[in-house]
């Protein structure tokens, strides 16, 4: 089995790391922008490089792993389709909700199987969370509280062209919550504030966002999102039923002291990166890939799963600019 990856930046590196890492690896070769980026991580790594996309493709692959920036993801997302090779794509897949919602329509006409990076799918407390739901072992579900909070901003660079942080970061809590409920998000009420860097305002974004989300079951989700956190990584969702409640992210990293006399919990240290956060789930991630490349199982997380994540962020940040409560169904969808 051949595997090309595109782009050997910071994730494309870890990923390609990643790879070569798995039992019964396949081969791998790889390609950037910048060719001596490329040369580089293949040294590190004894993988193959090549300098161009076209030379990719053209040494014959099995599957096309997208690690590239997010402006590059559609275009390329199109030719590992129109090569027919099974793609995984990190999330966005494109810059906006229309050319998202043509490249599902894409994936589902051409019958090429596409894995949108959603790391959260594969991480074992979501994984028992959602089993959790699905057997009943919780009652009937009446909240979740979901949480993203980083250390440290990204540059301002990223910001300027990230989208808002409903779209960037609670994107991953959005397509947590279909996965974790098998629910539908029905309406949305979102705001937030710009504490921190003075660029946030600059571009129209929020340094801390919060959302209601109501599910089409009348379970009600709790999101926050916040680009300063000094206490450390900070990703988790809660999930409340009648019978019982579990928490996915509370071990002895939580990114909390707490305040109450003679508690020693959690132990630490925190995570400091969403990388360290999520290290297990993203090696499951792409050893899931590569059995999607060798047919093994079907897509777990198509362009379409991805779209429905991106109408609720776009529904969040129609909420936060126009201060009212937003219904799913005045943002398109897959027609």
């Amino acid at each position: 089995m051949r595997i090309g990856l595109a782009g050997t930046g910071r994730i494309g590196a870890f990923h390609a790391a990643t790879i070569l890492s798995l039992p019964d690896a396949p081969e791998l070769v790889l390609t950037d922008a910048v060719p001596e980026a490329a040369a580089r991580v293949a040294a590190q790594l004894g993988a193959e490089h090549v300098t161009s996309l076209d030379e990719l493709f053209a040494s014959g692959l099995d599957g096309f792993v997208i690690a590239t920036g997010t402006p590059t993801h559609a275009r390329l997302l199109r030719r590992g389709i129109a090569e027919g090779v099974p793609t995984f794509c990190e999330k966005p897949v494109a810059a906006t909700l229309a050319e998202t919602g043509e490249l599902a329509r894409l994936e589902q006409e051409s019958g090429v199987p596409v894995h949108i990076g959603f790391q959260r799918r594969f991480d074992s407390g979501y994984l028992r969370a959602r089993e959790a739901v699905q057997a009943g072992e919780l009652g009937e579900i009446h909240q979740l509280r979901c949480t993203t909070h980083d250390v440290t901003s990204p540059a301002e660079a990223f910001i300027a062209t990230s989208g808002g942080i409903f779209r960037d970061c609670s994107v991953h809590d959005f397509d947590a919550i279909r996965f974790v409920t098998g629910r539908e998000v029905e309406t949305v009420y979102a705001t937030g504030g710009t504490k921190g860097a003075p660029f946030f305002a600059k571009v129209g974004d929020v340094s801390t966002g919060a959302a209601v989300l109501t599910l089409d079951d009348d379970t009600v989700a709790l999101v926050s999102a916040a680009r300063y956190n000094g206490g450390g990584q900070d990703v988790r969702v809660e999930v409340h039923g009648s019978e019982a409640s579990l928490a996915v992210g509370l071990d002895d990293s939580y990114a909390f002291r707490s305040a109450e006399p003679g508690v020693e919990f959690p132990a630490g240290p925190p995570h400091t990166t969403f990388m360290d956060r999520f290290r297990p789930a993203y090696v499951a991630e792409l050893a899931a890939f590569v059995s999607l490349v060798r047919g093994e199982i079907v897509t777990p997380c198509t362009i379409t799963d991805g779209l429905e994540a991106f109408r609720v962020a776009e529904a969040c940040e129609l909420s936060r600019s126009e201060g009212r409560p937003v219904r799913l169904d005045e943002i398109p969808g897959l027609a």
